[in-house]
């Protein structure tokens, strides 16, 4: 699995630096550094008002927030490996 964080000025704005942190966190947590590839990637072109753009494979998400990270990680990324929440 790929998953390509916007680092573009918006996102930047809007908190990639924090994102890719609680990916980084979520990753070593759940034990995938062999499953999940975290890549930075410039304005994905998806630019919301709130939160940052993230591509997990082909799946474009934006509004990817601190608030809701937990939540879009479990459904985006554990569930589609097939990894319970702890």
């Amino acid at each position: 699995m790929i998953i390509q964080i916007c680092v573009g000025s918006s996102c930047h704005i809007k908190g990639s630096p924090e994102i890719v942190e609680l990916l980084q966190n979520a990753v070593a947590e759940y034990h995938l550094e062999d499953e999940v590839t975290l890549a930075g990637s410039f304005c994905i072109g998806k630019c919301n008002r709130i939160g940052v753009t993230v591509q997990v494979d082909d799946d474009v998400h934006t509004g990817v927030t601190k608030e809701n990270f937990k939540e879009f990680f479990s459904e985006n990324v554990l569930e589609k490996l097939g990894i319970e929440r702890k």
